[in-house]
């Protein structure tokens, strides 16, 4: 989805709300929403707008749980591959990103994270508010 209102309102069709109801459900911070779904979706949107084609990183390992990662987005700059993860709330780790450097460290470039606090530099990975989608 490129908008992302008709993202959101594609995601509400096939509940059971009527319009009072979802709007005060919206008003009182009641509704429950997939909120990575959304600034995944606003990410990807910056990315593409800044002309990166967008790939991500999936491996699943069902006998070996080490072995499973998920990297929202891959982008290229210059002759490396930059790993992008999208985080919405609060969170503690990033074991996907850990892992992927590690496996990939001389094809990877800048890490970032897009969580919602301010600009920090950690473990060499750069730590964006969501808004700054726009500058990588």
């Amino acid at each position: 989805m490129g908008d992302t209102g008709l993202l959101v309102t594609h995601s509400f069709m096939d509940d059971d709300f009527t319009d009072n109801e979802l709007y005060r459900d919206i008003l009182l911070d009641r509704l429950h929403v997939n909120e990575g779904m959304l600034m995944e979706n606003i990410v990807a949107q910056e990315l593409r707008t800044n002309g990166h084609r967008l790939y991500f990183y999936s491996r699943s390992d069902t006998d070996n749980r080490k072995n499973h990662m998920e990297i929202d987005f891959l982008i290229r700059k210059k002759r490396k591959i930059c790993p992008v993860e999208v985080k919405s709330g609060s969170y503690r780790r990033h074991s996907s990103l850990d892992k992927f450097r590690a496996k990939f460290h001389n094809k990877t470039g800048q890490a970032y994270i897009l969580y919602t606090k301010d600009i920090l530099v950690k473990d060499d990975i750069v730590h964006l508010p969501l808004y700054m989608a726009m500058f990588l």
